[in-house]
């Protein structure tokens, strides 16, 4: 079995590779190459934190099982740490054998901008050159780099987060400006990136300008939201997953309550305009949403990667288990 470390995925999964990954992991999906259940969670009620289940199934020729085990934990914020810690293991999809076991934050962190960077090549205005991140946390730091990589050769990348003394030494070391409200990041955007762990909506109708493209990636859970419903009701949505939506997308189904929309309100999947069932934007001034939820197939997809390049490089450590 293969272990690799959190300092030795980030060696190895790299945003461009990673964001490839992402794609071609989005489009098996939508051509039923791959399957997963909903993400199973288990909450204690006596705990302040929770563990999330999310298994992966890729057939063909060299089939492969995957599950990440991660525990999130809001308190580590205020630790300095990564909310989510766990586990990516790959099994042999035939035998069962367990083939490698991968540091998940560092897994996560970065196939979670990857994929909000594919979303934005997709459904951004063509040239769009100016992103707004709203969060300076983990995924606030990836999506700088995401939206980077994504955009137009020297983008303008902004950055607004809750603590001024978290976010200016991210906006200086990433060379993002800073701004001192949400409304000031935002204004002429062509991308907003939410990366929050908010629980009421930090983004509405006003702060977005037609035409823009926003990645909705901070809320995870039905209860929590970043963006308001009229945003919401008033934008194209897209997403990684249907059922995942429905069933897990607060951003989603808080509208669905308060400002009447249905599934039909979600235009497609990534995966459906990358195969080339929905086209995606179709005008200048739509605005378009993709709620990231993060799903199982892109876990697989990233750890399938790290372990190819770990072992053709010879990084990590092989154990017998």
């Amino acid at each position: 079995m293969l272990v690799l470390t959190d300092a030795e995925v980030r060696e190895l999964l790299d945003m461009e590779s990673c964001i490839a990954a992402m794609e071609g992991a989005l489009a098996a999906l939508q051509r039923e190459e791959l399957s997963m259940p909903l993400r199973f969670v288990f909450r204690p009620a006596s705990a302040t934190s929770l563990m999330g289940f999310m298994p992966a199934h890729r057939g063909g020729s060299s089939p492969l099982f995957s599950l990440k085990e991660i525990a999130i934990s809001p308190a580590n914020s205020a630790r300095g740490m990564d909310p989510h810690q766990g586990a990516v293991l790959l099994h042999d999809g035939e035998t069962g054998e367990l083939l490698a076991l991968l540091n998940a934050s560092a897994v996560k962190e970065i196939r979670t901008a990857a994929v909000s960077a594919a979303a934005t090549r997709l459904l951004a205005r063509p040239g769009a050159r100016v992103a707004a991140v709203i969060g300076a946390g983990v995924q606030g730091r990836s999506h700088l780099e995401a939206m980077r990589t994504a955009l137009v050769d020297g983008a303008e990348l902004r950055l607004w987060g809750r603590t001024a003394a978290r976010a200016a030494p991210l906006a200086e070391e990433t060379g993002a400006r800073l701004a001192a409200t949400v409304a000031e990041a935002c204004e002429g955007a062509d991308v907003i990136c939410a990366c929050t762990s908010a629980r009421e909506p930090l983004l509405s109708l006003a702060e977005v300008a037609s035409g823009t493209h926003v990645n909705a990636v901070g809320s995870s859970i039905p209860t929590t939201r970043e963006l308001t419903s009229d945003l919401v009701a008033a934008s194209s949505l897209f997403v990684d997953r249907r059922e995942s939506t429905l069933n897990e997308a607060g951003d989603y189904l808080f509208a669905v309550r308060e400002a009447g929309i249905g599934p039909d309100h979600i235009r497609a999947e990534l995966g459906e305009v990358l195969e080339g069932v929905h086209p995606g934007r179709q005008t200048e001034d739509e605005r378009t949403i993709f709620k990231s939820l993060g799903i199982a197939v892109e876990d697989l997809a990233a750890a399938e990667l790290c372990v190819a390049r770990a072992r053709a490089r010879g990084l990590g450590t092989e154990i017998d288990f």
